[in-house]
Parts: structure tokens; sequence; C-alpha cells
């Protein structure tokens, strides 16, 4: 591994060893309505092929019905490279809100890059594909703490993308960075967006088997906390887990791009990032099958739809409502909306969501806070258990036996990727 490449990976939080074996035995589809087709080899050459979690979800069933179009997404991030193949044509104009030179396309880690290109990639040229290509990327540009050692930064960065991401006309705010500290400016800013009816995305963080703090600003109450899950639905041992924990999304064996480069993807976990800016994609597919719906009616149906073993508004600390599944409504039309003006994540009226006509008010009891939720079971599932305590939903098969390199987590450091 090359000296950046070594750089780059501790951001996606790989682990030293995950050699067991996950489970043999088939106990539901755990992403999907009922199809789970064959993953592709993990030693595949192309990087589409190795994007297992797009059959597993039945995305080419679901871009027969919608890819997304009409919404656009803001990515909190490091920056995106609009002229990537992939990325050519669905990158509009964000905000840089670091301070330093440059501007919202010039991304500095290739993280960025990689979060918008599994939102909204076309996959032309070989690239990612995103889950909802039909989508637009707003980029908003902030610092990471390597970047902050070696520039003049804004010090509200934060605060400033987000209040110009609810501003925007894009619908969802996507947000894979993180920090073990919350700030009063910060979750103003949160909550301006929620009034402006946005759904809000962040991960939960990769420090699970570390210290397991809760992660800002997943842990803010209008926030939507993303868990990390393999491709047979458990939940990964570096994931943080807790009440900050809404819902589960891919994250395992996930490509990225190595560095501000952009020479070549390199083969890892994505982790929390990742799973994040696939949640953020589930919801723009769901919403863009469903335009008249307000924010919290689209993320109480990825809720309502999620596949989970125990009781339906009880959050499991490790995979929240459960694993997500757009096709759930995409395909099925499954997944009760709820009141358009009341958030699933708080309970509380919410003032920039606005009833439509077509939007239906009934539905589902709302699930509980987070705060307020017991663990329903370890890592989803209530009557399996593997030789780590874990419980999952087994996707089916035998799980790939994996050895990553470089290291062992990274330090704590002030913001990182989640």
């Amino acid at each position: 591994m090359t000296a950046v490449m070594s750089q780059t990976w501790k951001r996606h939080s790989p682990l030293q060893l995950r050699g067991r074996l996950l489970g043999t035995v088939a106990l539901a589809a755990a992403w999907s309505v009922g199809f789970a087709g064959a993953a592709p080899s993990a030693l595949a050459a192309d990087v589409q092929s190795k994007q297992w979690y797009l059959s597993a979800m039945q995305a080419e069933e679901m871009w027969k019905v919608t890819t997304g179009e009409g919404i656009k997404v803001a990515v909190i991030d490091s920056g995106v490279n609009s002229s990537t193949p992939s990325l050519e044509g669905q990158v509009l104009k964000g905000l840089d809100a670091t301070g330093a030179d440059g501007n919202e396309y010039d991304d500095y880690d290739g993280h960025g890059t990689t979060m918008a290109e599994l939102i909204a990639g076309t996959g032309k040229g070989g690239g990612l594909k995103g889950l909802a290509p039909g989508a637009k990327i707003l980029p908003m540009r902030i610092t990471d703490t390597n970047f902050q050692n070696e520039h003049s930064v804004n010090a509200h960065d934060t605060r400033d993308a987000i209040r110009a991401a609810a501003d925007s006309d894009a619908q969802i705010i996507s947000m894979s960075f993180a920090s073990d500290f919350a700030s009063r400016e910060e979750k103003e800013a949160v909550e301006y967006a929620e009034s402006k009816g946005k759904i809000f995305f962040a991960g939960v963080g990769n420090n699970a088997e570390k210290d397991n703090r809760e992660q800002y600003p997943a842990a803010y109450p209008q926030v939507a906390g993303v868990s990390s899950a393999d491709r047979d639905g458990k939940v990964a041992e570096y994931s943080q887990n807790g009440s900050i924990v809404d819902i589960a999304a891919p994250g395992n064996d996930i490509p990225y791009w190595c560095d501000e480069r952009f020479q070549a993807y390199c083969d890892g976990d994505g982790g929390t990032s990742a799973a994040t800016a696939i949640a953020s994609a589930s919801a723009a597919l769901v919403w863009s099958a469903h335009p008249d719906w307000t924010a919290n009616q689209v993320l109480n149906v990825l809720f309502d739809t999620a596949s989970r073993d125990w009781k339906k508004g009880t959050l499991s600390k490790y995979l929240g409502h459960g694993l997500i599944r757009p096709s759930m409504n995409i395909l099925k039309g499954k997944g009760a909306p709820g009141a358009p003006d009341i958030s699933p994540l708080t309970k509380e009226k919410t003032s920039g969501s606005t009833a439509s006509p077509a939007a239906s008010a009934s539905g589902s009891s709302q699930p509980e806070k987070k705060d307020e939720a017991e663990d329903a079971a370890m890592a989803g599932s209530s009557t399996e258990k593997n030789d780590d305590s874990q419980l999952g939903l087994i996707l089916g098969g035998v799980a790939v036996v994996l050895v990553l390199g470089g290291g062992a987590f990274a330090l704590v450091r002030k913001r990182r990727s989640a």
C-alpha cells in the first residue's frame, strides 16, 4: 500500500481482521422485498461489480420506477470533484465553507467525491454507480482535522455549510463527517435545517471497538443517525452504537476513491460514511416517487419499511429501526407516511413541514425517541447469535472471509469522515 493510500485508508475505518463466518442459513431477505441475487466476487476487477448492495437492494428494478429524478442532495464533505466520468452533469453549484483556497469542486482527499458517486453517480466510465443516479448533488466543502492543520480555515464551516444546505433547494442533507464534540451553533444550524423541511442523514462513526463516543451531528435529535451493515445484514463491528442510531445501510466492502488525485478506487469498507450516502440515496428514490410528501413522511416510510425482527416502533441500539429497504415502498407500495408535520425522530411538530393533498396523514404509530427506546436486539435480531454475541439478520450464504490491512483505527481527531 502506498503512503497516500495508507493516509486515506484510515478515514474509512477498516478492521484489522474480519475473518469470522457470519452465518450459513438464510433467515430473511434483509435488504430486498424477497429477492437477493448472488453477491458478486469481492475479487472482481470492475469496481461496479463490487457494489454488491445494488443487486441486494433491487436497484435495477427500482430504477424502472424512479432514479431519484427531481431530488437534490447536499453533500457536506471534503468537496466533490465534478469532473469524474460518473459525476459529469450531476453536480450543481454548492458552497466552499472552508475559508481556504479552492472551491467546493476541489476534493482534498476523495472522500466527498466517493459519497457523491454512491448517491448519484451514473457509472459512466466504469465508475461507482449511485443508488439514485437521477438525483443531483450540491457540494458543501468543509474541513477535516488534517486540512485544518495545514490551512487557515473558517472555524464555523460546518455551521455555515448546514445553513447553506438548509437555504438551498436540496431536499436531503448527507453528512459523512463526525466529531466527538457538539456545538451550540451547529445544533442551531441543524434545527434550522429541520425548520426548512430537510431530511438530514449523518454517520454514527466507526470507533465502536475503541470508545464508542456519541458523534455529532448524528447525535442531534433532528438528524437521522446511520450505522453500517454488511452484505448479510449484520451491523459492522466498527459501527458505533447507542441511542443515536436510527437506521442501518450497507457500508462494508464498498470501494472508494483512493486519494485526491482520482487515479483509482481502493477496496475496503466505506464505513458509516458510505452507509450515510446510501441512506440519502434511498430517501431520494422514495421522495422522487412521492414528490408531494414532506421530509417527515419520507423518513417515516423508510423507518416503517426497514427490515427487522423486533417490535416496530422500538429501536435497536445497533440498527435503529432496521435495515433500510426503499424497494419495499418503490416496488410494493409499502410503508405508512404518517402525519406530514410530525417528525418521526422527535415526535414533535415541525414548522417547516406542511401537509399536501397527495400525502396521507394517517399511518402507523410514531417510533419512540432515541433516548427512550430500549435496545430490542443486538445487531438487529433476537433469534440467532454468532461467536461475537452479535445477533444478525442473514441475507444468505457464507460471508466472505476478508483480512484488511492498514493497521488499527486512527486516533480520535477533532473531525473525521464518519
